[in-house]
Formats: C-alpha cells, structure tokens, sequence
C-alpha cells in the first residue's frame, strides 16, 4: 500500500478486487496506524519506492513474496529477516511489514490548505475497511475522458495516470467530454468476457495526486482542479459481482 506498483497485462479478478492488490502493507509500530502517502509530512518517502510480486499471481497458488525496491535501488523481499530492519531504517520510523490487516485498521490523512475541500490543514484518522487494507473500496477505475477534461481545466498541469493510481484505466474509442463515469453510478459493467464490476460511487481524491513521483513535480494545482472541477472527485469505486481475468485491451461496456 501506498508504495508504486506494477503495470499489468492481465490480472485476476477477485471477490476482494485485483489478486494481490494492497495485501501487504506497513505498520507503524508507534501508533499501530496503517502506513500511508496520505499523510507525506510522515511519510514523505512512499513513491520512491517500488512493489511487485516476483512472479505473476494466479488463484490457484499462494500469492508469491513481494520484492520492494528502495529508493536507492536495493532490494527486501516479504518474509526475509531483515526486511522490517531495512525498512524502518530507510524511512526512519519503525515499521513492520504485514499481509494481515487489523479488523478496525487506520491510516493518518493530511488535508492540505485549500479552499475547495471539506477540511483545511489538518491531519486526520481515517477509518479503512475491515480487515483490509484498502481505503474505501476494492477496485477503483478511471476514463481518459476525465483526465482530458482536467487537462483541459489545467494545461500546465501533468494529469498523468500514475498520479492517480487506478486499478483499471478505461480508453473510450468513442471520447464524450466530462466526467462519463459519474454516469456509471449505481450501473453494472462487463469487462471482457468474465467479469462485472458494479460501480459504487465516486472515488474522492487526496494530497496523493499533488506529490511528486519519479519525473513528476509536486503540483497542488492538481487537487485544487479536481476539486473545482468535479468536488475532487476522479474515477469512480467499484466492488465485483462475477470475478475472472481481465487483459490489457478487453473491452468495457454497460450492461445495466
């Protein structure tokens, strides 16, 4: 959680979303609180590292180690000794790494100064989903439409995938302008041949959005034009009805 993750060209769905997605995570040993780049003035560190499994996931088979790539390039891998050692010293708090999230798990949010959201520079606990380590729901997808019509509102600004993190980026052969997934609410989608995704609602964005990440300036344009232009609001959250694979070029639609 948190960290960068893997581009995929094909991935299991589910009943709790993306195999292997957000299984792992850490602990901050001092507050027992989720580790989170919700909270960068924390954990500034979280997009300099990278996580990925060591070799495809399947739902047959036991999910593989994790292999995480510290910023200087070298490697822990989940269940090794020195792995929470390692960790803790690159980023200077005490951490332990875990597959198993509490039943009433937290993280910490910092809201930044602006007009526009609910609240205005202050930290925060924020519930999460029992025994999980999501934030609110377990898939989140997003249109290109959405990011042409932010890009549109802000074209200094980079409205990059990587700076929102979906789960499944949606490209529309046919563009409309706006924010189309709003229109997806309460709806039922197919994707490929296997899986529906019911869309549950809005996925409201944080100061994630405006950090910087590898090429990426920090830009708090960036959250100030989602929420201006659509109540901070980018993508929409969706739980899975019917589970299966779903491959890079699959085609989406709405079924209900």
């Amino acid at each position: 959680k948190s960290m960068q993750a893997e581009e995929l060209n094909a991935v299991w769905l589910t009943p709790h979303g993306l195999q292997g997605d957000r299984v792992w995570a850490l602990i901050d040993r001092e507050t027992d609180k989720v580790v989170s780049a919700k909270n960068p003035r924390k954990w500034p560190q979280m997009f300099d590292f990278r996580a990925a499994y060591i070799e495809p996931t399947c739902p047959e088979r036991p999910l593989p180690p994790v292999r995480i790539t510290l910023p200087d390039g070298h490697v822990v891998v989940s269940g090794k000794d020195d792995a929470d050692e390692t960790l803790s010293r690159c980023l200077e708090r005490q951490v332990t790494l875990r597959s198993a999230a509490p039943q009433e798990p937290q993280l910490e949010e910092y809201w930044p100064d602006m007009e526009d959201l609910d609240r205005r520079d202050v930290v925060t606990d924020e519930a999460m989903p029992a025994g999980t380590f999501f934030d609110l729901a377990h898939v989140h997808l997003l249109t290109t439409a959405t990011l042409a019509a932010l890009q549109g509102a802000y074209p200094a600004g980079r409205f990059e995938v990587r700076r929102f993190r979906p789960n499944l980026m949606i490209r529309l052969d046919d563009p409309q302008p706006g924010f189309v997934e709003n229109g997806w609410i309460d709806r039922v989608v197919a994707i490929g041949d296997e899986v529906r995704l019911r869309i549950t609602g809005p996925c409201p964005r944080c100061v994630m959005t405006t950090l910087p990440q590898s090429d990426l300036p920090a830009d708090p344009e960036i959250l100030r034009t989602a929420a201006r232009q659509n109540k901070a609001h980018v993508g929409v959250y969706a739980d899975v009805s019917q589970a299966g694979l779903v491959r890079r070029g699959d085609a989406l639609c709405l079924v209900e």
